[in-house]
């Protein structure tokens, strides 16, 4: 059912004029390798754009990560200055409680706890962004220029304190510094504000001897991160581990970034927020263990892909344009002419020979349209030729009704000196008149060139006889077919002159009796007559010549070659088995034919290779 389907729309497709059949294919080779084009483009192009802009924001994170580990890793380094300087030692380890040890870090005109005050403030004076530092030791005890804590606060049991302590002198940024007692002088809000610690440990017995809290101002963060913009409107912003927010602009699109969200150190996600679909690229910094998180509109992201998109979609519209254009031209250009010759074409159809193709192009249209006139030229000729060809036939079917009253005569007077014969008792000149009668009989055949295989062979034995009858006791002869190859047809008059040859220079030329035998067989569906004679046979030479004769006459259909002219001895000429030869190629072609053997003093075979037919048809 579907294959039928198919081949009625190919029919219909077919149908179509060929106006219409050049417009589609000019249209499906011109616009459809655009459009496909510019699909292609414009995929790739998102493609390349999108992995570039992800590329990109990838590296600014970094740069990002990058700056923030360095300010991170300077307060790392403070750290290390504070905990190496012998006053705050001996603040951490008890010794300033000791009168004596005291004054042994003072330098005589202050106390030491002045001189660990006045060397921490040196730190926050040479780096403007430190808001304050506090060092507090073992006992809860601290000190500290910008920092304090309110009246019965017990610094240990500081949230911030207890991981440092868990920490055991790893340095870590604890975030915004919400909920604790410790207090700042600094007019610093605690969202403005980032806060580090770390432990300082013993190296030897590695307990916790006191523990350095250091403020950093936001504006270092938030000056990093505000400085790289995403687009129009995207932005940076930092989370720490605990998916706190540490730094984002005024008017975030998203007000925090769910944990879950960032999964990986390092990748690109999406949310929606607000009914925004946001693109999030982030990294996670090893170091600090923040997260710098770029955040920023899809619409933006595709907004150079658009416009990419709109110039290959444009390009594409006017290559369309332009082929649609082109396409309608060069159809009717094309179908124009071809109809015009249909149009001429129809009125010959019709019956007007006269009508004729006037044009002076010199493409395949004039080419088609001086064969038209060339064509309607050779159809008025072939008609006249025709019509007198017609006469012709007419006039001879004329004169051969007027030759077929000589053939009856023949046959009558042939039947009177027959019965004459016998009613005289001259049996053997009645036998041969009675033969004579067959054989003209059966070689007219009323006009046709088949006959059947049986009428063939009786026309042999009418012949046979006749010649018994001149040779007396020299000549005898048997035939051998199949009953079933009765009824096959072969062309008329095949054998006579295959027999006639054997007989008048075979026989007749050996001495003693001859004999001649006919035999009739079917083989690989072919019909193979075979004339036999153990006559006097031909010489090599003039063996050779005949076959060469008659393969020349196979070789050029519808020439019999030299047919008249005499064989290399006083045999004959061999007409009548060229002509059969040239009877059998011209009516059925190679390889059918004629094949002979002979040797000289021991007789001639010849076969005859006939096709198998078994119906007669009339012969024009």
């Amino acid at each position: 059912m579907l294959k039928r389907v198919l081949n009625m729309e190919k029919l219909k497709l077919n149908n179509l004029p060929i106006r219409y059949k050049l417009i589609i294919h000019f249209l499906l080779i011109s616009i459809l390798p655009s459009i496909g084009l510019g699909l292609l483009i414009g995929w790739t192009v998102d493609r390349i754009v999108e992995e570039q802009s992800n590329e990109n924001t990838m590296q600014l994170i970094g740069k990002v990560n990058s700056s923030l580990e360095n300010e991170v890793e300077d307060l790392q380094k403070i750290t290390y200055l504070i905990s190496f300087d012998p006053g705050v030692q001996a603040f951490l380890n008890g010794s300033m409680n000791d009168p004596a040890q005291a004054m042994r870090w003072a330098d005589g005109r202050e106390p030491a706890e002045y001189n660990i005050r006045k060397f921490l403030q040196g730190f926050t004076t040479l780096s403007s962004e430190i808001a304050g530092i506090m060092l507090v030791n073992r006992e809860g005890e601290f000190i500290s220029n910008e920092m304090y804590t309110r009246p019965g606060t017990a610094v240990k049991s500081e949230a911030w304190y207890k991981e440092a302590e868990n920490n055991k002198g790893i340095f870590k940024i604890i975030g915004h510094p919400y909920g604790r007692a410790v207090r700042s002088h600094v007019d610093y809000k605690e969202s403005e504000m980032v806060s580090a610690v770390r432990a300082i440990v013993d190296p030897e017995t590695q307990v916790v001897q006191g523990v350095v809290l250091i403020d950093l101002k936001l504006r270092v963060i938030a000056e990093t991160a505000r400085d790289v913009t995403l687009g129009k409107t995207g932005y940076l912003t930092i989370v720490d581990s605990s998916g706190e927010m540490i730094y984002a602009p005024q008017h975030p699109f998203m007000k925090n970034i769910p944990k879950g969200l960032l999964t990986e150190t390092s990748g690109i996600t999406s949310e929606t927020a607000a009914g925004r679909h946001l693109q999030l690229i982030y990294r996670t910094s090893s170091f600090t263990g923040w997260t710098t998180v770029g955040v920023f509109p899809m619409e933006e992201s595709a907004f150079g892909v658009r416009e990419i998109t709109f110039n290959v979609v444009t390009f594409v519209f006017i290559v369309c344009m332009l082929g649609m254009t082109a396409s309608f031209y060069l159809a009717h250009s094309i179908s124009r002419p071809i109809g015009q010759l249909a149009s001429f074409m129809s009125k010959a159809q019709s019956g007007d020979l006269t009508i004729r193709y006037w044009g002076n192009r010199s493409d395949e249209i004039g080419l088609l349209g001086r064969s038209f006139n060339s064509m309607l030229a050779q159809i008025a000729r072939l008609l006249s030729l025709t019509e007198l060809q017609a006469r012709q036939k007419r006039e001879a079917e004329l004169r051969s009704l007027q030759a077929h009253i000589k053939p009856h005569f023949l046959y009558n007077t042939l039947d009177t000196i027959h019965w004459m014969a016998r009613n005289k008792g001259a049996d053997d000149i009645a036998e041969v008149v009675q033969s004579l009668s067959k054989l003209f009989r059966l070689g007219l055949s009323k006009g046709s060139d088949l006959v059947p295989l049986s009428d063939e062979l009786e026309h042999m034995v009418s012949y046979l006889k006749i010649q018994q009858v001149r040779y007396s006791s020299k000549l005898a002869y048997r035939i051998e077919v199949e009953p079933q190859l009765d009824e096959l047809y072969v062309l008329k008059l095949l054998l006579q002159p295959i027999v006639e040859n054997a007989i008048y220079h075979g026989i007749k030329e050996r001495r003693g009796p001859g004999h001649i035998s006919i035999e009739v067989a079917q083989q690989a569906g072919e019909l193979y007559l075979t004339v036999r004679d153990d006559g006097a046979g031909m010489t090599p030479e003039r063996l050779a010549m005949l076959q060469k004769r008659l393969a020349a006459v196979g070789s050029n259909a519808g020439d019999t070659g030299d047919i008249e002219q005499p064989l290399p001895d006083s045999a004959g000429s061999g007409y009548g088995i060229l002509n059969v030869q040239a009877r059998i190629r011209l009516t059925y072609g190679e390889p059918y034919g004629l094949q002979i053997e002979s040797e000289r003093g021991v007789g001639t075979v010849v076969t005859v290779r006939h096709p198998v037919v078994h119906d007669s048809y009339p012969v024009d």
